[in-house]
């Protein structure tokens, strides 16, 4: 055979193209991957492992299967994201108002090793610089030593310095009439249970039973029963002061039965929560997560967090460890609550970085979102509060995202005026993605008009601080050009992105009310967040000399008239100034001195709610 008649196909090398398996029990190998031999016996076919010269070819084909495997990994993530568009343009009313947000988690058979979750898991980076405190150790606030003075405190050292809750000295048992429990576990049903929808019809008519009993041995289910009892008080109490504001004798008198009540409970649930601690059973976890609530209700975030951590420790050993024969009801249960803890751990960790993570976040897209749960007798509210879960579920999920891409210790682009902008962007779309995708009954405008439903109301003061801390970075940037230039020579994209910051936090604070999901679980939460976003706010309009007066020579670029830009800045004071919410937290639970000392700025702007 000539030169010319050779075949096109590669010679056969001097070197060996045999896997290491093959090599090693010396029998022929085919060279594919993996090759037939190690296809038929199962074991891993690896090549080169042992030392093989290798020409220019091999590391070509290298190369080029490291970069066809880059390629699939991308096509599979371009894909989600063409679901995600799909998804939008083909339906206007979303079931799930996740599917914009995290469509990755819809994924029922999503595993916690696959390569998507490093970029779906919605975590939290401990240490990140947007809690109160570190917005005061920004390097913007230097020449303001005014308000770090009056802020020359550590929340955790004020919190854990406070006197432990007293037990009662003798165990009294709370007796309530048939009428005075229904009423009692409606509410909690009405309230607890359709923000957090994790208890079932059947459990709560189990409690029913169990309380007009009046038979409280030691047991997860009396202590889960009077734990149910306690936050359906706290329910009443907290509607109370929503539904009456100016109350009369008898009002008053009603609502200091309902508290004392509601502690009667809780010093009796308490007392029995050693054995919720003891026991590793659906129950159990939903004991401690009921706890964890009536603390956060009492405004002892330490506590809460203390029992948020057990609670997501005991629902993770649980979903870990699935039984196949166990009640679908009861899983249904556990991944409820695993949301719950998610969420409430990452509201914590936004204004206490540095608490020990409990690691749901890392997991999150790995369990599915809620589904199926007969949660309340009437099929409109069961679907309402899966929808309004799923709602909070998603903003929560976006929060998180935010506060790791700008304010992440280490990896934040919130200081850096070259990236941030476009992160922002980003940001900012997702979160009008996740406004337009709310189901009707939660939808809402942004402006100042009252809303009907609390839950939309609430949904929408979460949606006003997620676009306040994502438009923060142009007030730092704001700060840090005061020392080299001229409010003149801002660029013009800088007082858009103030504007928008300003507005939204102005939009919050004349939107502040009595909603009782914030009161009754965020109201210490809320009020720590809320001062960080009015002194970063504050700092950046005195700093910006001339603010207001640009901004209305600017007016809105987006249509908006060039008075309410400065109208945003001008009604800081007179939102700040809301002393009547201060004296309703003092109603609450007698709190008004412990408050005072950990936001420090009660009598400074009066902004708590």
């Amino acid at each position: 055979m000539s030169l010319e008649e050779t075949p096109d196909y590669r010679k056969r090398k001097r070197t060996s193209h045999a896997c290491d398996p093959c090599r090693y029990r010396k029998v022929r190998c085919d060279g594919r991957q993996p090759c037939t031999t190690c296809a038929n016996t199962g074991e891993d076919c690896v090549y080169g492992t042992e030392a093989v010269p290798k020409n220019k070819s091999d590391l070509i084909l290298e190369v080029a299967v490291r970069s066809e495997r880059l390629l699939q990994d991308m096509s599979a993530q371009l894909a989600r994201v063409s679901g995600m568009l799909d998804g939008k343009t083909s339906s206007q009313y979303h079931t799930s108002p996740t599917a914009i947000i995290s469509p990755s988690t819809i994924n029922a058979g999503h595993r916690p090793d696959s390569p998507g979750d490093h970029i779906s898991n919605a975590t939290l980076s401990a240490f990140h610089a947007s809690t109160t405190e570190s917005i005061l150790a920004w390097p913007h606030f230097n020449d303001f030593q005014s308000l770090r003075e009056d802020h020359s405190f550590s929340v955790f050292h004020l919190e854990s310095s406070r006197a432990p809750l007293a037990p009662r000295a003798a165990t009294v048992h709370p007796y309530a009439s048939r009428s005075e429990i229904d009423r009692v576990v409606h509410s909690f049903q009405r309230n607890v249970n359709f923000w957090y929808p994790t208890m079932s019809v059947a459990q709560a008519a189990e409690v029913q039973v169990l309380i007009a009993a009046g038979m409280f041995g030691d047991s997860v289910k009396s202590c889960l029963a009077l734990l149910v009892m306690a936050l359906g008080c706290a329910s009443e109490l907290i509607c109370s002061y929503a539904a009456h504001e100016d109350p009369d004798s008898d009002e008053l008198e009603l609502r200091s039965h309902r508290r004392a009540m509601g502690e009667l409970y809780f010093d009796c649930a308490f007392k029995k929560i050693y054995l919720a601690q003891a026991e590793c059973s659906v129950d159990a976890v939903q004991s401690l997560f009921f706890t964890a609530i009536f603390f956060a209700f009492l405004q002892r975030p330490l506590q809460a967090w203390s029992f948020i951590h057990a609670t997501a420790a005991k629902c993770r050993l649980l979903l870990a460890y699935h039984n196949p024969d166990a009640n679908p009801a009861e899983q249904e249960c556990l991944r409820r609550i695993f949301w719950s803890c998610y969420i409430l751990e990452s509201d914590y960790l936004a204004e206490l970085s540095a608490l020990p993570q409990t690691g749901i976040a890392d997991i999150e897209s790995s369990i599915p979102l809620p589904g199926e749960y007969q949660t309340h007798l009437s099929q409109t509210d069961e679907e309402q509060s899966s929808l309004y879960f799923l709602a909070c579920i998603s903003m929560r999920r976006l929060l998180n995202r935010v506060h790791n891409l700008l304010y992440a210790r280490d990896t934040g682009v919130a200081f850096d005026n070259h990236q941030f902008p476009s992160v922002v962007a980003e940001l900012a779309h997702q979160l009008e993605e996740w406004k337009d995708l709310l189901p009707p009954p939660f939808q809402f405008a942004v402006d100042l008009r009252p809303l009907a439903c609390t839950a939309g109301a609430f949904l929408r003061q979460r949606y006003l601080t997620c676009k306040s801390v994502i438009y923060r970075p142009y007030l730092t940037w704001a700060l840090s050009m005061t020392a080299t230039a001229t409010v003149e020579h801002f660029p013009p994209q800088l007082f858009e992105g103030c504007k928008i910051c300003l507005e939204a936090c102005w939009l919050h604070a004349q939107n502040l009310g009595s909603y009782p999901h914030t009161v009754l679980v965020d109201t210490w939460i809320c009020s720590l967040s809320y001062d960080g976003e009015c002194d970063a706010d504050y700092a950046g309009c005195v700093a910006v000399d001339g603010f207001t007066g640009v901004l209305v020579a600017r007016g809105g670029g987006d249509g908006a008239s060039s008075g309410e830009a400065a109208d945003a800045v001008d009604a800081y004071p007179r939102a700040w100034c809301v002393p009547e919410c201060v004296a309703e937290c003092e109603a609450y639970w007698g709190c008004r001195g412990v408050v005072e000392d950990e936001t420090g700025v009660i009598m400074h702007v009066e902004c708590l709610y």
